[in-house]
């Protein structure tokens, strides 16, 4: 859809709201004015798409102009607009944000109640019912896990971007082993190296380690022997004293074994996520995953024998050849296992991603739409509540991303790096650090994305691990 501005340069704003309600390949034409007049300023938004043109139009005193408030002022009237032409209301309103639970811990955190927190999401953005209540639950999620961290506290975050086998939706940057297995010894030694030099800085800063949190790509990619390595590694070069979670990313039941999982159980890390993403074999075929649902069972018997009491396990919403009833039956099946915690995923058309050029089989938004309500109805009545959420770019149904949890065993880290309380570091190809800085503020500084690129790098990325402990300063 083609989006011409009249009248002021607010384009971001904008693009990405119509980007959120429309999509990506939406034909069409819209214009968003803005008129300023002696007492308000009038934001106009017109759109042109299928013979049809709409019109609407939100004002807001001119003394009470700021950027913020602007901007707001822009993507309301657009939301207007969009709406009459849209087949069914956004679940999430005018919020064209990843993190729309960001609004709403920053209005508790500032004093405010669920009562007017619920309140700016109808009147302000238009969220819908059942979204505000998923936005105030999550965001009483990260006001609990807020009183747990302190100025000092610090998560961390190590990547380890190699897979079995790419899926079929997958957009990170992450290598097969088939083709790029004489990296992951290379990767390993460099990452220790990052992992002893960022043990230093954080000793001589007075931070502390609160959550660690390996992923990937899917990091038991590693052998065992590898794993154990790793992981007597952090033991050794980092104080973990005060450190509360330790989650190692299983994901894929095909890279885990009984020795394996009962190393890392042992090793020290308490979480374990084994991700189906769904129950039924040929929808697990049409994503490129080789191995069967029943394989995820055992899996996951396996790592509460190895003595993990806090499991997750992923599904996503959507999946090619995937349809309400086969999503319903995977939510079911994995429900009866009783994990700690359950991710539900919407299914996201990444440009980096198989599905992005092939898209047959895939559900339509309504059908969608279901799945996504079956899961959060049977999530509630089997007493699992919603603690984070995000979205994602290219989304089908403009919906979300949503961790389940049984009470007390959120994922804290999931919480602190999603709604940014305290600093991110990340280790490792590919990851990003998120650091706040003494003035308040954030600052992101990414790794180098590819395994090869990491190591060729690795002296660079030690340089900027030493300029961030340095931006730190003064914070604590």
């Amino acid at each position: 859809m083609e989006l011409t501005l009249i009248g002021h340069q607010d384009r971001y704003p904008v693009e990405q709201l119509q980007m959120s309600l429309f999509g990506p390949e939406a034909q069409g034409q819209a214009v968003s004015r803005l008129l300023r007049g002696n007492h308000w300023l009038t934001a106009v938004t017109t759109i042109s798409q299928d013979g049809k043109t709409v019109t609407a139009r939100k004002r807001l005193l001119a003394e009470k102009e700021t950027v913020p408030a602007r901007r707001q002022l822009l993507q309301q009237s657009f939301y207007l607009a969009a709406i009459r032409l849209l087949p069914a209301l956004p679940p999430w309103g005018a919020i064209a944000g990843v993190r729309p639970t960001k609004l709403t811990t920053k209005h508790l955190l500032q004093g405010g109640t669920e009562k007017t927190a619920e309140k700016l999401l109808k009147d302000v953005y238009y969220v819908t019912p059942q979204r505000r209540r998923l936005a105030l639950d999550c965001s009483s999620s990260t006001v609990k896990a807020a009183q747990l961290s302190r100025k000092e506290d610090i998560s961390l975050y190590i990547g380890i971007p190699f897979c079995p086998t790419r899926c079929s939706y997958c957009s990170f940057v992450s290598h097969t082993i088939g083709k790029h297995a004489e990296l992951i010894e290379p990767y390993l030694q460099a990452l220790l190296q990052e992992i002893t030099v960022t043990g230093k800085l954080l000793e001589k800063s007075g931070r502390q380690l609160r959550t660690i949190y390996i992923g990937g790509g899917t990091p038991t990619t590693l052998n065992t022997r590898q794993i154990s390595l790793l992981l007597d590694t952090i033991r050794d070069v980092f104080d973990l004293s005060r450190c509360i979670e330790f989650t190692v990313e299983g994901g894929r039941p095909d890279t885990l074994s009984p020795e394996k999982l009962l190393a890392i159980h042992a090793h020290g890390a308490d979480r374990m996520s084994i991700n189906p993403q769904t129950m039924i074999d040929s929808v697990l075929d049409a994503c490129h995953r080789p191995h069967k649902a029943a394989d995820v069972v055992t899996a996951y018997h396996w790592a509460k024998d190895a003595g993990f009491t806090a499991i997750n396990m992923d599904l996503i919403a959507g999946l090619p050849t995937d349809t309400y009833e086969g999503f319903c039956r995977s939510l079911d099946e994995i429900a009866a296992l009783d994990p700690a915690n359950i991710t539900v995923h919407t299914l996201a058309l990444k440009k980096g991603a198989d599905l992005f050029g092939n898209r047959q089989g895939l559900s339509a938004p309504g059908e969608v739409a279901r799945m996504v309500e079956y899961a959060g109805d049977t999530l509630r009545k089997l007493n699992y509540r919603p603690y984070y959420l995000y979205r994602q770019k290219y989304m089908s149904g403009s919906f979300e991303n949503v961790g389940w949890s049984r009470d007390g065993l959120d994922c804290l880290y999931n919480i602190y790096m999603m709604e940014e309380l305290h600093t991110i570091l990340s280790l490792g190809g590919g990851g990003m650090n998120k650091v706040n800085l003494p003035d308040g503020t954030l600052r992101r500084f990414h790794n180098p994305k590819f395994p090869e690129q990491y190591i060729d790098m690795l002296p660079e990325v030690l340089r900027q691990k030493e300029e961030l402990f340095e931006l730190m300063k003064g914070s604590i």
